[in-house]
Parts: C-alpha cells; sequence; structure tokens
C-alpha cells in the first residue's frame, strides 16, 4: 500500500510497504440511499447533520446562494444551507427519490459507524480499503490500471471534468453522484472504489513522517479526532484534489458531513 512517487506528499501516501491483512468481505457498492433509509426505518436514527440542522453543499447545486464569509476553513465552493441532509442532498426541496441507489452523502463518521453496527459489518481500515481497491493489480495508481483519466475520451470513474470549480463538462454523464453500479468493477468486482463519493475508514488520520509539517498535522487532526477517508468524489480533479487514487488520503472530523462524503462496509470472515 502506499505510492512512493507521490504527487501529494503533505498527505503521507508514503512510503509504499508491505501490509499483511487478515481474510475480509467488503461490499461492492457503497452503501445507497434505499439502504440507508431501511436503517433509518428500523432505528429512528438521525445523523448529525439532521441534528446541527444543516450540512455543506457544492455551489452548483444552489444557485444564488452566496458563501458565507463566517465558515471557516471550507473551501469557497462550499454553501452552508440549512436542511440539507441524506434525505435532502441540496436542502428543503430536493429529495433522494429518484437516488436511491446512489450512495448515501451527509452521512458522518458517526453515522456510519451506526449504521455497520445495525448492519452487522464494520468499516474497513485502510489497508483493507486500499487491498480492494488494487484487486488483482499490483504497483498501480489506479482500480483499473495506470491510464489516466482526462477530460475529453477516458473516463473510467466519476470525477470532475473540466476547469474546477467554474465548469464541469460532464463527459461521464454526471455532475454529483452516480449510481453505484455505474462504470467497470476493478478486477475483484467493486465498483466506484474511486470517484463518486469519499469513503470513510475505520481508522484515526495520520502521517507516517517524522517531518515538521506532519508534526503539526498529527497534533491537529489528532485534537479533531479527525478519521480517514479514501476515493475521492466527483469532485476531484487533477488541477486541484488529484486524490482520486488508490493511495490518495485525507482526514477530517467524525463528525463531518458534505455532499460527496458516503461510505461502503466491510466484513471479518
Amino acid at each position: 500500500m502506499g505510492e512512493d512517487k507521490s504527487p501529494l506528499p503533505q498527505d503521507g501516501e508514503g512510503p509504499s510497504r508491505l501490509v499483511a491483512v487478515k481474510p475480509f468481505a467488503i461490499d461492492p457498492y457503497a452503501v445507497t440511499n434505499a439502504w440507508f433509509a431501511e436503517f433509518v426505518d428500523a432505528t429512528g436514527y438521525r445523523t448529525d447533520a439532521e441534528r446541527f440542522g444543516w450540512s455543506l453543499v457544492f455551489k452548483d447545486f444552489v444557485p444564488g446562494v452566496p458563501a458565507d464569509p463566517g465558515m471557516t476553513g471550507a473551501p469557497v465552493w462550499w454553501r452552508k444551507i440549512d436542511g440539507a441532509c441524506w434525505r435532502h442532498p441540496e436542502g428543503p426541496g430536493s429529495s433522494v427519490a429518484d437516488r436511491a441507489d446512489h450512495p448515501v452523502v451527509h452521512v458522518s463518521w458517526n453515522d456510519a459507524v451506526a449504521f455497520a453496527a445495525w448492519a452487522g459489518g464494520r468499516l474497513p481500515n485502510e489497508a483493507e480499503w486500499e487491498c480492494a481497491a488494487r484487486g488483482k493489480l499490483e504497483g498501480v495508481r489506479f482500480p483499473w490500471g495506470d491510464q489516466e483519466p482526462n477530460d475529453d475520451d477516458f473516463q473510467p470513474c466519476n470525477i470532475w471534468q473540466g476547469d474546477f470549480p467554474a465548469h464541469n463538462n460532464r463527459k461521464d454523464g454526471f455532475s454529483g453522484t452516480a449510481p453505484v453500479d455505474s462504470f467497470a468493477p476493478n478486477s475483484v468486482g467493486l465498483f466506484n472504489m474511486v470517484g463518486n463519493a469519499w469513503e470513510w475508514c475505520a481508522d484515526a488520520f495520520r502521517i507516517r513522517s517524522l517531518a515538521r509539517h506532519a508534526r503539526l498535522r498529527n497534533e491537529a487532526a489528532q485534537a479533531n479526532g479527525e478519521r480517514l477517508l479514501k476515493g475521492g468524489s466527483y469532485l476531484c480533479h487533477r488541477s486541484y484534489c488529484y486524490r482520486y487514487r488508490i493511495a490518495a488520503r485525507t482526514g477530517v472530523s467524525p463528525d463531518s458531513s458534505t455532499g460527496h462524503v458516503g461510505f461502503r462496509l466491510a466484513y471479518d470472515i
């Protein structure tokens, strides 16, 4: 796992290393809106976004809503939308009624852990996630190999095409999330391991380095209780967020929710 020639060394992707994992199972798809609805109907669970009363939505999905100057730490293309949650991804008036087979989003790490306990699974750790994403291919950058997605004629996953964040030419057919079975699966039958929606992992976020920047980042991550995310999303583009690679990683606080973060389940066997 990991990548030696990382384009984002500040994220702690390297060095590449051998890691042993016990046998495990993992779902071929991210958890869908339909499956999450079953969980909510059975338990009455309220997500962190629902309890807080708001979540973050990409600016193109809420035209006319200005950026909130009081929001600190969030890029300018996010909008704080009251009422945005997994049921209403763009806020009041929006619905997942026609997105039952899309990945559930606006779910925090806390929400994902609660769902996993109900469903009899768990979140994968980072090593398991990378093992699953690589499938039968060793030393590759993407689940399909090393061919780089582009803005013109090769879109093997749901990411941004065009000038981020100004214009998405939607060559892959999607501006937001796509159904969880979109695009070709990897060599072991797993769909959308990169792109579409970020996926929560069980691990705390930590950078393996003695460098000063890593120590400072680790201190901040520990203070915030940050958890690991893998896989990138429909908002990733090489010019800005080149994190739709297998080794790519990031971390955010466990109560964070946005319109491009979901999860899938793993299982002990």
